[in-house]
């Protein structure tokens, strides 16, 4: 199977194609990281919110509900995915 790689993953030229059966564990981790961040829930101290995580589960905000997280996450160029 190929993969388009796009400007945003380490190690690749912009736009290059690749095997990806023929590629680093860091590689295989940066696939997605300017392009997806996830929405999971979260209990914290002020009760029920929703945690967003970059594509390599990096914290990177706190939101009241999944409407405000995905806003949050389309306006900064990226796509959500929820995660249960």
């Amino acid at each position: 199977m190929n993969v388009k790689m796009h400007d945003g993953a380490s190690n690749f030229a912009p736009e290059t194609v690749v095997n990806i059966h023929h590629i680093s564990a860091e590689q295989l981790a940066s696939l997605g990281m300017d392009e997806i961040a996830f929405v999971k829930p979260v209990m914290t101290e002020n009760g029920p919110a929703f945690a967003i995580h970059a594509a390599d589960g990096t914290p990177m905000a706190i939101a009241s509900d999944v409407p405000v997280a995905a806003a949050a996450i389309i306006q900064n160029d990226m796509l959500p995915a929820l995660v249960h």
